[in-house]
């Protein structure tokens, strides 16, 4: 005959716990608002750098100045023009199937539906993969126009 099970006593959490328990939470919660703020700060480098970049050669080559048209030229505002656009697309909201009954859902069931804890994982990853794309392309842009001034 099978045993009666007893049940495992467990006692509330205390104050620190709860404290530590909450926070966690609240830093899961919070990291796509940090990548939303990384990308304002990212939009406004990639809109200024390109018109500080014009009014610099401006200045170097004075009224009269022509630039060279050539591969590096194109490199660097192709480079920062997809970088803007990569950081536009992390601001912009993506559409998410939630359970909403779920905390964390299995990831072999992301199809059927995230749960509210892989929400806001998944939405931070997504954000955070675009600018990290964003800067590199970027850099590159700006390593790019060194090759402009020749």
């Amino acid at each position: 005959m099978a045993e009666k099970q007893q049940p495992i006593p467990a006692l509330p959490l205390d104050e620190n716990e709860e404290a530590l328990r909450k926070k966690f939470y609240e830093h899961i919660t919070a990291q796509g608002d940090l990548m939303d703020k990384l990308a304002e700060r990212l939009l406004t480098l990639e809109l200024g750098i390109p018109g500080l970049f014009a009014t610099i050669l401006k200045l170097i080559r004075g009224d009269g100045a022509t630039l060279t048209v050539n591969l590096a030229l194109y490199l660097t505002f192709g480079f920062w023009l997809l970088a803007l656009a990569l950081t536009l697309a992390a601001l912009i909201p993506k559409a998410w199937t939630v359970d909403v009954g779920v905390l964390k859902q299995d990831p072999k069931k992301f199809a059927e539906g995230l749960g509210i804890q892989d929400y806001f994982e998944q939405s931070a990853r997504h954000k955070r993969r675009l600018l990290m794309a964003s800067s590199l392309l970027f850099f590159a842009g700006i390593f790019s126009a060194i090759f402009t001034l020749g």
